[in-house]
């Protein structure tokens, strides 16, 4: 078996890089794996994210800062002072400034859209709904989606808005959703850019979509159904969501496209995020007041999510340095479909999605042989469809396994929707609702 060779981790918003497709996910920085230990400030990061909030929300609400970015401290110091590494910080920062430049530039372009939606909506126009924007996640990805959704989301449940309904829409819109082309969530994206034919995902993947989307939607359904008996009345025909949509800010979609044509830009560097800052700053500018006062808009969602995964994108490069040395060693010779399934899956749910899906991919490569990745398609196709999956599906499953996940969290809590901690996410949701459909996926696709 070959050791694996170390990659360069990508951020799940830096989509467009130069990339070999038969060497990219073989390249070698030569950079030592660091001491495991240097991993704990990542791990007390996670750990303060999750309980703080529940056992001190004062206290947290008033120093998260100082946390997140007193633990980034940290690790930078270790890297720079201590292994004398800063390669690994000059990538960690420039794959931050990807992150915060595509995220808050969603952020700002879909404040100046307003949707207003009259009524309440019912279960299953909800359910219509979120199929709409699963759908549109593979043509604007799960981040465009989920920005441009949330907020008619909201407005279509005002009177009866609850946790399960964004956190079903975290589950849906910005993350399973965009599974079916690579433009659809990150990982896709970067398998596209390695030799992955743009439709292999398409034809491969689909049947896993199907089953998680539908999985969801009808869980839903019984969930909203119940909670619309118990809460809300039917209202009149002429105040239901049916015929009720008002659109403003048309401008902003020319923005939204210079924002998602830019994804595709690869040099020169730091050109994909001056478009991106141009775009959002055009579109603030331009945006007439009544529309950003209509979506409540502020940057303090955007602020709260800068600070957070400033904290994460620093104390991670220890993390992931020791899953690309040591992947493939823990997967075996020969691994199944679920193995890769589960292993890209757990770890994308507490790491980024896109590092964690290329560190599988190059173990993959190491453990098979295979040549390039045209070779380990007609080899191992189902392996790299189970790592592909995997990782999409379980970016879903916290706040942190994908980019969009803690956006619409802040989103949803700066509008006064309370919405479960870290760990009552992990436990009242992800465990009971999007658990069940991720075994259902191995068990028909994986498990030999």
């Amino acid at each position: 078996m070959r050791a694996l060779d170390k990659i360069a981790p990508a951020s799940s918003t830096q989509f467009a890089v130069s990339v070999d497709p038969s060497a990219r996910v073989r390249e070698n920085f030569a950079v030592a794996v660091p001491n495991p230990i240097f991993i704990l400030p990542f791990v007390l990061l996670l750990g303060a994210m999750a309980f703080a909030p529940v056992m001190a929300p004062r206290w947290w609400a008033k120093h998260y800062a100082k946390v997140a970015l007193g633990l980034g401290a940290v690790t930078a110091g270790i890297y720079f002072f201590w292994l004398h590494d800063t390669a690994s910080l000059g990538h960690a920062a420039h794959e931050y400034l990807s992150f915060i430049t595509l995220v808050g530039s969603l952020f700002v372009v879909s404040g100046g859209i307003h949707i207003g939606v009259r009524g309440t909506a019912k279960p299953l126009a909800n359910v219509l709904f979120l199929l709409a924007g699963a759908l549109l996640a593979n043509l604007l990805g799960t981040t465009g989606a989920a920005m441009l959704l949330i907020r008619p989301w909201m407005q279509m449940n005002k009177n009866r808005v609850a946790a399960h309904h964004l956190v079903f829409f975290i589950f849906i819109i910005a993350n399973i959703g965009g599974c079916l082309t690579p433009v659809g969530d990150p990982p896709l994206f970067l398998g596209y850019l390695q030799g992955v034919p743009f439709w292999w995902v398409t034809r491969n993947c689909w049947p896993m979509w199907l089953v998680g989307v539908g999985g969801l939607l009808t869980i839903f359904y019984g969930l909203d159904k119940i909670h619309f008996i118990r809460t809300a009345r039917p209202a009149p025909e002429n105040e239901t969501v049916r015929g009720g949509w008002q659109f403003s800010g048309w401008s902003n979609l020319l923005f939204l496209a210079v924002i998602l044509g830019a994804v595709f830009v690869e040099h020169p560097p730091f050109l994909r995020e001056g478009l991106m800052l141009a775009a959002a700053l055009g579109s603030y500018f331009t945006t007439k007041q009544k529309i950003h006062a209509a979506n409540n808009f502020n940057f303090h969602p955007l602020t709260e999510v800068a600070v957070l995964f400033a904290g994460i994108f620093s104390t991670m490069p220890p993390a992931l340095a020791w899953l690309n040395a040591h992947a493939a060693a823990l997967l075996g010779d020969q691994p199944s479909p679920g193995v890769f399934f589960w292993g890209t899956g757990v770890l994308s749910s507490g790491l980024d999605n896109a590092p964690t899906y290329l560190g599988f991919l190059s173990a993959l490569l190491g453990v098979t042989g295979a040549p390039d990745v045209a070779a380990l398609l007609g080899q191992h196709a189902g392996q790299v469809v189970a790592l592909s999956v995997g990782a999409v599906f379980f970016g879903a499953a916290s706040y942190i396994g994908n980019g969009p996940n803690f956006m619409v969290k802040a989103i949803a809590e700066q509008n006064g929707v309370p919405m479960p901690s870290f760990m009552a996410f992990l436990l009242k949701f992800t465990g009971p609702f999007l658990l069940p459909v991720l075994i259902a996926v191995w068990l028909l696709f994986f498990r030999s």
